[in-house]
Formats: structure tokens, C-alpha cells, sequence
């Protein structure tokens, strides 16, 4: 899809053949309830094409990230496993069983943490910028950014247009989770915005429960590296309530878009400051509107489990007022679904809330909005973009036939040590990305 104006995309990460519930990420409640259940990757491909499907009907535009190469067989080498592939995750299934679901991990599918994004309506160049993220905190994500790297050039390679820099050193200092932290606000997609980049911790590790996985450190590294102006740039800390809550990014209580921030009370530290900053910096350009949800409307342990915030705020062709798009979970959770109700009823900002099912990327702790980069890119760089990730229905039918012809609808603990396992997830990935016209990822 390629036009006369400037547009957002939503890049989704395709849910891979490999995943599983393996329960690695502290901090994240789902996916620590759920580990060591049976998961359903070809049920999860599919729902995930669906959304995408949904938002293509819409007339929004919808690309596609494919899954990394998994079994990670590099990384199990790195750790002095070695052999045929067999006597590899034979062995590492015997002494290092956390190690191999890192090996298998299908993360990436949260494209939200792949990079973050400035459009190059705020970067000096002109250019649009990507740095990926080194998910630095987590073992199983730390291995994704030279294959995500990878993707990212394949897809945007073109120098004129696209930036895509080197991920940032792998230290705690520099934890980078990428756009799951970062929020840009403006009158328009293409028009000049104001980039709010939000960190757990100054550098050093934070006084919270659970693991504060961005620092300041990085985003200000960001910044630099992507040429953005400091009148339009903001650092917001997130609420050590909020990261102990399990809200291990801030996506999972705040979403923004165009002139619309929809926000947690227990977002921010000082969220009041925050959001004087936002308007400050927003002066002249266009005039915040906030939808702060009360603490008392919607407790923080609903916010999680419901992840009304980790939707997305979409500006929805041919409608007035922006849409939500939420996961079933939202719905059934009386105060969410109380409180999305009211908001529609109201003269805010927001005019309907659309309830999709993902339900298997949320057992492991990702909603709507994990699963999708936003890129916003102008008519020049949607036709320097690389066509084959960008989709229509024709391809995502396609893309979905290859999923049932070649997913497991059934995946345990102990297809990690299947050599079997591992072939088959190679050929799915390799059929997935001969559709998308990037086998020089194979």
C-alpha cells in the first residue's frame, strides 16, 4: 500500500512456529501464570493475521515483521553446546533447560519492543529513523536485535529514506525495550511531533519488585542518534507503583496518537508534571487531550490483566473521533469494560472501542499494541519501502494457508529437545518469508 500522503503503518510481528509458554519474563504477570502450559502457535498466527486483516479492511496500513530463526542455534553454541543439531538440544535440554527455551523463544512477535521509530518529520535529516532495541534485561529477548537488525534493513534499506542504526550497548545502563516506551504525539502523522520517552530507572538498577527495564541512559542516547530536537523531546519516568503492578513497559498503561494521550493515573511519577510538559512542548503545534483513567475506575491490577492500555489508538478512516482497539479481556473485565463504555458515551476524544482476540499472545503477556511498530512514513518512503512486508488480504490469506499447512496446533516443554521440532519450525519460516520476497533472511 503506497499513497499520495503521509501515513501510519502498524508493522505486526508475525507469530512464529516456535511459541510457547515458557515463562521467562519476570515482571510480566501473564506470562509467568501461564508458564509450562501447552500453547497453540498455529493459533496464534492466525489470530494475529486476523487483527492485521481487520485494521487492511479499515484502509489502514498494515505491514508485517517475519519470526527470527528459532532454534537460535548460535546461541546455544555461544554457551559451549556443540555437535550435531540433535546432540545440541539434547544436551542443552539436560543441563541448561532454560537456556534452550531462550534458544526457542518466539518473542519477537511483540514488535513493539523491536526499535524505536522517529518519523523524519522530527529527525534533522529528514530521514526516518529506527534504533532496535538490545532487550538487554531478558535473556530470551537479549539474542533478537542482530536478526531483528537484520529484518529492519531488509525492509528498509533504502539510505535516502531510512536510517537503521546499531542497537545500544548491552549494558544495564543502556536497557532499551524499545517503542513500548515511547510515545509521539502531533496534529498529524506527517506533521512535526513531540517524542515522550519514558524510563524505569536514571541507570542504575531501581528500588522496584520487579525489573525496571528501560533507563534514561538509552533514551537519551535515542534521541542523539536520531537527531531530534530537544523543544519537542520529553523524558517522563514511569511509576515504580505501576512497573511493581506488572506493568513491565510502559505500553501497559498508557497509549498515545496524534493529539490523543489515553493514560493510567499511576502512569508516570508526577504525571501532572508530565502532562504540563507534553502541552508545553506541544504549544504552537496542536492542543493535548488527555483521558486519564482514575485509579478508583479501573485499579492498576485490571489495567494488567485487562491490558486496556496496551491497545491500539487508531485514527480510524472515515470516522471522527479516534478508535481503540482492545483485546477481549478489556470487555470482560467489568471495570474496563464499564469504564470503555462510559468514555464512548462521553464527548472525549475517544468514539468506539473494537475488541479483538489474541487471547494466546496475551497468555504470554502481549496485547494489541505489543504486536505491532508503528512507522509513519511519507508517500517517498512508503515506495522505497520493501513491498513484500507490506500487506493486503490476498497476502494475508496466503500468509495464513502457509501457517495451517505448516504450524503445530499443539506445543510443550518437551518438543524443545525434537530435532524434528526444530526442522519444521525452519521450513515454516523459510515458506513464510519466500511469500514476503525476503528469503535473504534465511
Amino acid at each position: 500500500m503506497s499513497g499520495s500522503e503521509t501515513l501510519e503503518f502498524n508493522f505486526d510481528g508475525l507469530i512464529g512456529p516456535s511459541h510457547n509458554y515458557a515463562g521467562m519474563s519476570d515482571g510480566n504477570l501473564a506470562s509467568t501464570r501461564n508458564a509450562g502450559d501447552v500453547s497453540n502457535p498455529c493459533e496464534a498466527a492466525l489470530q494475529g493475521l486476523e487483527k492485521m486483516r481487520l485494521l487492511v479492511r479499515a484502509g489502514l496500513g498494515q505491514g508485517v515483521l517475519p519470526p527470527l530463526p528459532r532454534p537460535n542455534f548460535d546461541l546455544l553454541v555461544s554457551a559451549g553446546f556443540h555437535g550435531s543439531d540433535a546432540q545440541i538440544l539434547e544436551a542443552a535440554g539436560k543441563s541448561d533447560l532454560r537456556l534452550l527455551k531462550a534458544a526457542f523463544s518466539a518473542s519477537s512477535m511483540w514488535a513493539a519492543n523491536a526499535a524505536t521509530v522517529s518519523p523524519s518529520a522530527d529527525a534533522e535529516d529528514g530521514r526516518l529513523h529506527f534504533t532496535p532495541a538490545n532487550l538487554s534485561t531478558m535473556l530470551h529477548r537479549s539474542a533478537e536485535y542482530p536478526d531483528t537488525t537484520a529484518n529492519l534493513l531488509a525492509i528498509f534499506g533504502d539510505p535516502d529514506h531510512f536510517a537503521v542504526h546499531s542497537a545500544l550497548p548491552t549494558h544495564e545502563y543502556y536497557s532499551d525495550e524499545g517503542a513500548a516506551n515511547h510515545v509521539r504525539l502531533s496534529s498529524s502523522h506527517g506533521a512535526g511531533g513531540v517524542e515522550v520517552f519514558v524510563h524505569g530507572r536514571e541507570g542504575v538498577s531501581a528500588q522496584t519488585r520487579f525489573p525496571a527495564r528501560q533507563t534514561r541512559l538509552a533514551c537519551e542516547s535515542i534521541v542523539r542518534s536520531h537527531g531530534l530536537t530537544h523543544d519537542r523531546t520529553l523524558h517522563a519516568q514511569q511509576s515504580a507503583v505501576a512497573i511493581d503492578a506488572g506493568a513491565f513497559h510502559n505500553d501497559v498503561v498508557c497509549v498515545g496518537t496524534l493529539d490523543t494521550l489515553f493514560f493510567h493515573e499511576h502512569a508516570f511519577e508526577n504525571s501532572k508534571d508530565v502532562i504540563r510538559s507534553i502541552r508545553e512542548a506541544a504549544s504552537g503545534a496542536f492542543e493535548l487531550q488527555t483521558v486519564m483513567v482514575p485509579d478508583d475506575r479501573v485499579p492498576l491490577s485490571d489495567a494488567v490483566s485487562s491490558y486496556l492500555f496496551n491497545s491500539q489508538l487508531l485514527a480510524w478512516p472515515g470516522e471522527d473521533k479516534l478508535v481503540l482497539l482492545a483485546p477481549t479481556e478489556t470487555r470482560e473485565t467489568e471495570s474496563t469494560r464499564v469504564f470503555c463504555e462510559e468514555m464512548v458515551a462521553s464527548n472525549g476524544p475517544i468514539g468506539r472501542v473494537e475488541y479483538v482476540d489474541v487471547r494466546q499472545s496475551m497468555r504470554n503477556g502481549g496485547g494489541p499494541a505489543c504486536l505491532r511498530l508503528r512507522v509513519v512514513m511519507t508517500p517517498a518512503q512508503q515506495e522505497a519501502c520493501h513491498p513484500g512486508a507490506l500487506l493486503d488480504e490476498a497476502k494475508i490469506d496466503r500468509l495464513q494457508d502457509i501457517v495451517r499447512a505448516t504450524y503445530r496446533d499443539r506445543v510443550s516443554e518437551a518438543d524443545l529437545v525434537d530435532l524434528e521440532f526444530a526442522n519444521e519450525c525452519r521450513i515454516a519460516r523459510e515458506a513464510l518469508l519466500e511469500e514476503l520476497d525476503l528469503l535473504e533472511l534465511a
